[in-house]
């Protein structure tokens, strides 16, 4: 069943007096349960896309339609309450609160979901229950990521969003990131989309949807996807 379609996207921005056209009539879909991935060079539209799609920015035209309703049409409110409980998002960067501790920063999800999961158990999905109490200065870049996929998941969402989520990480804890998205794709039901201009991720995806000059250049599903430990780059 397809829980995301895109028609027709464009996004143009205006720099000075320079239009750039970011996206110029993306349109793809993707269906309900798969890990996805979105490939694609640095400028090619891939962040800008994920925006749109989790309901942070909004296209000079086009639609998006997940589940039946084009958020393109929400008003503020209702895409406020969009991203709160329908998408979960995991970025580069992790975006943790320095002063708040691992399960705390987790927490902080779950108060603005209506049908959060349990934190304990997300913890330990993620393999952090014994670093729990820990602030993120006290953890590594592969375990704050985890605590942002943590975060992500534990409100519950349909769809998980992810920009680049192995892009500051070295390979072999980079690794251990993607497993971690695989199970929460394949143990928890919940559709993953992963942006990454690394083609080699690509790999391990039920679907991948090439990017180009803000264009949707190609659109294929994986017969044999592999798993994330065969992955080499």
């Amino acid at each position: 069943m397809e829980i995301m379609r895109a028609e027709g996207l464009t996004k143009t921005y205006l720099m000075g007096e320079v239009e750039v056209n970011a996206l110029r009539g993306a349109s793809f879909s993707i269906e309900e349960g798969e890990f996805a991935v979105i490939l694609g060079p640095s400028g090619s539209g891939k962040s800008t896309l994920l925006n749109i799609m989790g309901g942070m920015d909004t296209p000079t035209s086009g639609r998006v339609i997940t589940e039946g309703e084009d958020i393109t049409g929400f008003s503020e409110k209702k895409l406020t309450g969009y991203r709160r409980s329908k998408v979960g998002f995991v970025f580069q960067f992790y975006n943790l609160m320095a002063n708040l501790t691992a399960e705390e920063n987790v927490e902080l999800a779950t108060e603005i979901s209506k049908d959060p999961m349990e934190i304990a158990e997300i913890l330990k999905a993620v393999g952090l229950y014994e670093r729990r109490g820990h602030f993120p200065s006290q953890l590594s870049g592969g375990e704050q990521q985890r605590v942002s996929i943590a975060r992500a998941i534990a409100k519950n969402p349909k769809v998980l969003l992810c920009d680049e989520p192995t892009g500051a990480l070295d390979f072999s804890t980079g690794i251990s990131i993607l497993e971690l998205l695989r199970k929460v794709n394949r143990e928890m039901g919940k559709t993953v989309v992963v942006i990454t201009h690394n083609a080699d991720i690509a790999l391990m995806a039920d679907r991948v949807i090439r990017m180009k000059s803000g264009q949707i250049i190609d659109n294929k599903t994986n017969e044999n996807p592999v798993s994330p430990d065969e992955i080499k780059w």
